[in-house]
């Protein structure tokens, strides 16, 4: 009988070590570990020299504006953008004025814009400065001392996985960066595989896959750091959610494995 109690009572040890060790450690929770840092240093640098070469693809939304010494030639370019962006973009960070972006010229599935006086321009595959450069040299042939400024207008990103706020996110500015993107989706959930994080670009030939590390503070100087438009971020699961127990109430466990213990060791003592 003292036998028997005895394994038991070390049988539930076992089965509440084994769920202790279920639970997710900080050491897979924490951003940005192992930064080098020491008690006489207050800051580090990590150098990543940002580097925006998108080229535009049909459907991306582009803000052209014209600034002339002539007001009647600027308004007449600067009132010709079809504002077809809407107002049901889910993301809600927004960089400045929003309002310079709602005012756009879309990009057609053959990968042209309507322009006034050019007609149809060809900007598919191009980058937003050979874009502006090549407006400019159209808009001088009509009106000398112009200046052609363009910008992306709409910024879509795709965050998918184990984060608070799965979904897509139109943002108002010209870069973001893969935390400022976690922030937009309420941040990666305590079961995120920080470690293994998938970043989808959208490329001219199809989609390109890189992992990255959110978990290590070399992040910072990775180039996939800054985000392209159209990225989508899927965060995976860790394996122990795939295993189920984050359905399991740990503290009804341990309050229930504890009294079996108690109870057990009292008859074990007490049939003597």
């Amino acid at each position: 009988m003292k036998n028997l109690l005895f394994k038991s009572v070390l049988l539930t040890a076992v089965v509440v070590m084994a769920f202790m060790t279920s639970c997710v450690s900080q050491k897979k929770i924490l951003y940005l570990q192992k930064e080098q840092m020491s008690d006489s240093v207050t800051s580090i640098d990590y150098q990543n020299k940002r580097s925006f070469d998108y080229k535009v693809q049909p459907g991306d939304n582009l803000y052209i504006r014209v600034s002339s010494m002539d007001k009647n030639f600027s308004e007449f370019f600067n009132n010709s953008g079809t504002n077809n962006m809407g107002s049901n973009g889910s993301g809600s960070n927004s960089s400045g004025n929003a309002g310079i972006y709602l005012n756009g010229f879309n990009v057609s599935d053959e990968g042209t814009i309507d322009f006034p006086y050019a007609g149809k321009i060809y900007v598919k595959d191009l980058t937003i400065d050979e874009i502006q450069q090549k407006i400019q040299n159209i808009i001088g042939e009509y009106q000398k001392e112009t200046i052609v400024y363009v910008k992306l207008g709409l910024f879509n990103l795709t965050i998918l996985g184990e984060v608070a706020k799965p979904g897509q996110y139109q943002v108002y500015q010209s870069d973001i960066n893969l935390f400022q993107a976690m922030a937009l989706a309420g941040n990666a959930t305590d079961f995120a595989n920080k470690k293994n994080v998938k970043i989808i670009h959208q490329t001219t030939e199809g989609s390109q896959i890189v992992r990255v590390n959110l978990n290590d503070a070399d992040i910072l100087a990775n180039p996939q750091y800054y985000l392209k438009p159209n990225d989508i971020i899927y965060v995976e699961p860790l394996a122990i959610k795939r295993y189920g127990f984050t359905s399991i109430p740990y503290s009804t466990i341990f309050a229930a494995a504890s009294l079996l213990i108690t109870v057990l060791t009292f008859f074990m003592y007490t049939s003597r």
